[in-house]
């Protein structure tokens, strides 16, 4: 009992009428950690104590009446002040909770759309050359998870193809190294964000490498070589390509 009170200090997700999908996993997860999602798919009833009930009658009696109100209370505080306004009539978590599922998670018509919408967002993405393969991916996930929130089904592999094909011309050698020593049909998303991750930490060791090359002040003689003395030819560009200074 312990745990379910600490856990039931944490506040529920709270539902503002839009992303209904993501929403309604994550109360129903939390409803179950505190043991009501029962009360949220039953609505069971609770029938009438018996004349001179025993105390095990009594206890059960209100347990169950117990966590119907808390099972409420629950869905009440996990909406937004508009929304409220449209269940504060309802009865029991069941009546909320379908008439939140009716009103905001849309028929099959409606969800064909939003998938249909998602995939063709999922198309145009492309990689930027200021992210990384990390950020990128988590953007191509976010679009599929939600697309299998919807109830249609999202493999990786259109993941993976993306990935790719997408990804700036920088990974060239890493993806043409996959495609001599992997079936790139089969190789998970796993495996090629493994691969691409590990060649952007690897670049990213080299040009920090350089720059203590090229920077290497560890004495006030040494700071002043850095202003008096001509650096070579090919560490000065690198420099300005670091600092963003172009050419004119």
């Amino acid at each position: 009992m312990e745990g379910d009170s600490s856990f039931s200090a944490i506040a529920p997700p709270v539902f503002n009428g839009e992303n209904y999908q993501i929403w309604a996993v994550r109360m129903e997860a939390y409803l179950e950690a505190l043991d009501l999602w029962e009360t949220v798919e039953e609505d069971y009833e609770i029938p009438v104590l018996p004349g001179n009930p025993t105390m095990a009658q009594i206890k059960n009696h209100k347990d169950r009446k117990t966590r119907k109100a808390k099972a409420k209370a629950c869905l009440f505080a996990a909406v937004s002040p508009t929304i409220f306004t449209r269940i504060m009539s309802l009865k029991s978590a069941k009546a909320i909770w379908d008439y939140l599922k009716e009103e905001y998670d849309g028929d099959d018509r409606i969800k064909g759309m939003q998938v249909l919408n998602l995939i063709r967002d999922f198309e145009l993405q492309k990689m930027k050359e200021s992210e990384t393969i990390k950020e990128y991916s988590e953007r191509l996930l976010s679009i599929a998870n939600r697309v299998r929130l919807l109830g249609s089904e999202f493999n990786d592999s259109p993941i993976v193809e993306k990935i790719l094909v997408t990804v700036p011309e920088r990974f060239e050698a890493t993806i043409t190294t996959l495609e001599n020593t992997k079936d790139l049909s089969k190789i998970t998303l796993a495996e090629l964000l493994n691969s691409l991750q590990a060649q952007e930490q690897r670049r990213a060791m080299r040009e920090e490498g350089f720059l203590e090359e090229a920077l290497p002040a560890k004495s006030e003689d040494q700071l002043g070589d850095i202003f008096t003395k001509p650096l070579p030819v090919s560490k000065f560009k690198f420099l300005r390509q670091k600092v963003g200074v172009c050419s004119v």
